[in-house]
């Protein structure tokens, strides 16, 4: 419903339903509206017909308006999580309208007409809490971008877990560091909108206000939020990043009203203490999701052996930004290493890790004041399992007892009392509500026992007065039932009806077409000890439900911590485990520009393999002296999966975590670039070669000497000629300018003349065997070039037909036979070999002048024809011709 649907709405004549509806959806007019019904949400008009074809729910129609039908379609109140996240995926927002009063208040007052209903929340893609809502495994990112000057810097904060960072960027990174986070809704100022063109396409945009992101109210509402005076106790932070983490805290204030969750202190990160990893290098080496956005397949998904969700998270992040900084990646490798030492103690908090819930998110809800039951049970037994990991930890005496381990111990179990006092409080069966009652435990609590005993045996004594009623008129079909209506009273079908009304104990209440109700003194006074005691015992577990969640309040900094830490060693056992399993090593670290890699291996890759056909491991030796590795061979040879698996190593090493390979020490990389595989980008507009050349330029410019970067068969998207001349250059620029180490795969082979010339460049080759007309891929690297593409082998080997691949042998056969090869191509080339002189194009022209005589001197020769010595006088005078040429 639009602004003008409304307005022509409200000139109507409206049911007070209706009007009450009209007025809630004005003010949520860019919003799909759940309108709470009873047990149902339903939505009216423009919102029924969208909801309706994003959800494939039926579309009716509820009265008129001027001859006008309503649309409406609406959905059940317990299956809200389910249609929720359908309409969330599809970028909808939805407004969720309730009762704001119960029944009993509004009569009090004196009510009339609908009971009151507002908006108590709106469900953006970045501000998710419920389980049903969210993937377990990934943080679930709001971003913002904020603005003072020329100057950015992003915040992004997760409200299921409290996380909440801010850091300054460059104009240029903003689709880099959006790529790092993943976010599910990126939010800023509108008149930045012209900026982040490529940032709306690509995730959930909601351009807000200008105003939010004022950086001098920003600090002020931070203070409020926060309960200080000051934000220097939690850094330094500059006016954009202010603007960032204030817009974020509005959006968040305008769309929880007063159901604020809770964050933790804004923390400021710096851009130089994670390794840079662009969005087109995240996709190519699918480090957390492939190409068709799956996690199977992906390098998170072959190396996580977590076993909780907050380790998941915890690992995902990792994976999506290595560190930069050595001691805290060695503090990393050492936890991990440490429970290595101990396969026994790894086996038994395996075990124990898989019965830890979700501590943050159940957190996140009790504190956001969204939490039920389950969320309290889920948040004890879970800080009840981190004491067992700990104590377990901290009881090994085969090791001596690492620092980091007894830290992180000691925040692990330092709640845990709080998991004693809770979980004895709560029942078996839990409902998901806290109002819904029946979920403290019985014994906990003496007023509360006698309440429900007096709830539980009126229940019982009307079980028994209908008995008795029964037999006394003889009507074996009698009910004593319940509606909000009329409370509870007795019901008989009506051909029963006359023997109750002649009799003066029941008193006659209603008659319909099919039964007639009636009461009783002694029912009426049942009912109201029954109502009393039902009400009352649901308020005193109310009571005792705000008391234990109070608790948590109180104290939510150690729970955050706790779960933090148990993360952190949740992703050390894994690293542990995955070591174990699949025989991965702890790299070596160093402050240099060094690159060893020993038996690497591919970590997707290899784990798709069978044990009868394994993977084949390969070394990667850069090193100052010969940091530009020129890498030839034929497809399916193995090349892209030996260039990822280099980078994949890279990223496992920084981010703390044990490496594929037999041995591997790595200097610290600062920017890791990876350009591997074709693609094109159509809503933009750009070719697969516009594409790849984009990419190209980032690296050129960008890359530094502490860089490591990954190219794969630059220039192959246009003409021969022109493909080569790009590579070559590009491959003088790295090694000349940029100096970082490189992996620069290829199959022009004229590049390997560049050897001569390029000091620090190594030319190696992935190994092919020629077996009785086949060819074998060994998928090893060695150094040397390859002296043939086996192009049209592949082809053969891909089901082209027969006669196709026999014409292409005979082609690829006469183009070899007349191939001057690499070495005279490159002297060929002046362009690549040096500057070209003025007066070479004079010669050049001159020479192809005299060529063409030539030309016409063979085209008229008929050799049948000659004599012996006609063809001898004929041979000394193209001879002349030639020498009087200079070709």
């Amino acid at each position: 419903m639009n602004a003008l649907d409304i307005t022509s709405v409200k000139q109507a004549k409206l049911t007070p339903m209706m009007a009450q509806y009209i007025a809630v959806k004005e003010q949520y007019q860019e919003m799909l509206l759940f309108y709470r019904m009873g047990d149902f949400y339903e939505m009216f008009f423009h919102d029924a017909e969208v909801a309706s074809q994003a959800l494939g729910i039926a579309l009716t129609h509820r009265g008129k308006i001027e001859d006008r039908e309503i649309a409406m379609c609406g959905v059940p109140v317990h299956a809200m999580d389910g249609y929720l996240a359908r309409l969330i995926q599809k970028g909808h927002k939805v407004a969720i309208c309730e009762q704001s009063e119960t029944p009993e208040i509004f009569k009090k007052r004196g009510g009339k007409g609908p009971l009151p209903r507002d908006v108590v929340r709106v469900v953006t893609p970045g501000t998710l809490q419920e389980d049903g809502l969210l993937n377990a495994h990934q943080h679930n990112f709001l971003v913002a971008v904020g603005r003072v000057s020329a100057d950015l810097a992003i915040a992004w904060a997760d409200m299921s877990t409290g996380d909440f960072y801010v850091q300054p960027c460059a104009d240029g990174d903003v689709d880099t560091l959006l790529a790092r986070l993943q976010a599910a809704e990126l939010i800023y100022a509108d008149d930045l909108t012209e900026r982040l063109m490529a940032a709306q396409a690509a995730y959930h945009a909601s351009p807000q206000p200008s105003a939010l992101f004022d950086h001098k109210k920003a600090a002020e509402r931070l203070c409020e939020f926060y309960g200080v005076a000051t934000l220097q106790g939690f850094g330094q932070f500059t006016p954009p990043m202010l603007s960032a983490a204030g817009g974020l805290l509005a959006y968040l204030q305008r769309t929880q009203l007063n159901q604020m969750p809770r964050l933790t202190s804004l923390s400021s990160l710096s851009k130089q203490a994670f390794m840079d990893i662009d969005a087109a290098t995240r996709k190519s080496l699918e480090l957390t999701q492939t190409l068709s956005g799956e996690r199977s397949g992906s390098l998170l998904q072959a190396i996580d052996c977590t076993r909780t969700a907050a380790g998941a998270r915890l690992l995902h992040g990792r994976i999506s930004a290595p560190l930069t900084d050595r001691q805290q990646i060695e503090q990393r490798l050492g936890l991990a290493n440490w429970l290595l030492d101990q396969p026994g103690l790894c086996q038994t908090i395996s075990d124990h890790f898989r019965q830890v819930p979700d501590l943050d998110r159940s957190l996140s809800r009790i504190a956001s004041g969204r939490g039920g039951p389950r969320d309290l049970k889920n948040l004890a037994e879970g800080l009840l399992g981190a004491r067992r990991i700990a104590s377990a930890c901290l009881s090994s005496e085969q090791i001596e007892l690492s620092p980091e381990v007894a830290r992180l111990c000691t925040l692990a179990e330092a709640p845990a009392s709080l998991g004693d006092r809770i979980l004895p409080a709560l029942g078996e069966e839990l409902p998901l509500l806290a109002r819904e009652g029946g979920f403290i435990r019985s014994g906990y609590d003496s007023q509360l026992d006698n309440l429900q005993q007096m709830r539980d045996e009126s229940r019982r004594l009307i079980a028994a007065l209908q008995a008795k009623y029964a037999e006394q008129t003889g009507v074996s079909s009698l009910k004593i039932k319940y509606n909000n209506v009329l409370g509870y009273h007795i019901d008989v079908r009506a051909n029963h009806g006359e023997k109750l009304l002649g009799d003066e104990n029941f008193i006659h209440r209603q008659t319909t077409a099919q039964a007639v109700r009636f009461t009783t003194t002694e029912l009426s006074e049942l009912e109201k000890q029954l109502s009393t005691a039902a009400d009352r015992a649901v308020a005193l577990e109310l009571e005792l439900f705000a008391e234990l969640t109070d608790a948590v309040h109180r104290q939510s900094g150690q729970i955050a911590e706790a779960a933090h830490a148990l993360a952190c060693l949740d992703v050390a056992h894994s690293t542990a485990r995955l070591a174990e399993r699949h025989h991965y090593t702890r790299p070596f670290l160093r402050d240099d520009t060094t690159f060893q890699i020993e038996a690497g291996r591919h970590p997707v890759v290899e784990q798709m393999l069978t044990t009868s056909s394994p993977f084949i491991a390969n070394d990667c030796q850069l090193s100052e002296q010969a940091n530009l590795w020129l890498l030839t061979g034929p497809n399916m040879a193995g090349k892209s999966t030996y260039l990822r698996q280099n980078a994949h190593i890279a990223i496992l090493a920084q981010a703390g975590l044990y490496v594929p390979a037999e041995r591997a020490e790595i200097g610290i990389i600062d920017k890791l670039f990876s350009r591997v595989g074709a693609s094109d980008d159509l809503a933009r507009g750009q070719s697969t070669f516009m594409v790849e050349m984009v990419e190209t330029a980032a690296i050129l410019n960008q890359s530094t000497d502490k860089s490591l970067v990954i190219l794969d068969e630059i220039g192959r998207g246009t003409a021969t000629w022109d493909g080569l001349a790009i590579a070559w250059a590009c491959l003088e620029h790295l090694h000349n300018k940029n100096k970082c180490r490189t992996l620069f795969a290829t199959h022009y082979h004229e590049l390997t003349s560049l050897q001569v010339q390029l000091d620090r460049l190594r030319i190696y080759a992935m190994q092919v065997k020629e077996w009785k007309g086949e060819i074998i891929f060994l998928h090893q690297v060695a150094a040397g070039a390859a002296d043939k593409s086996y192009g049209v082998h592949v082809a053969k080997l891909a089901g082209l037909p027969t006669a196709v691949i026999q014409r292409a042998a005979g082609l690829v056969r006469q183009l070899e036979a007349q191939s001057f090869g690499a070495t005279n191509t490159a002297n060929m080339l002046p362009l690549f070999d040096r500057p070209v002189a003025e007066d070479s194009l004079v010669s050049d022209s001159s020479s192809v002048a005299v060529s063409a005589e030539l030309d016409d001197m063979l085209t008229a020769l008929e050799p049948d024809a000659l004599s012996p010595r006609e063809a001898l006088s004929l041979l000394y005078e193209l001879k002349a011709e030639h020498d009087k040429s200079g070709i």
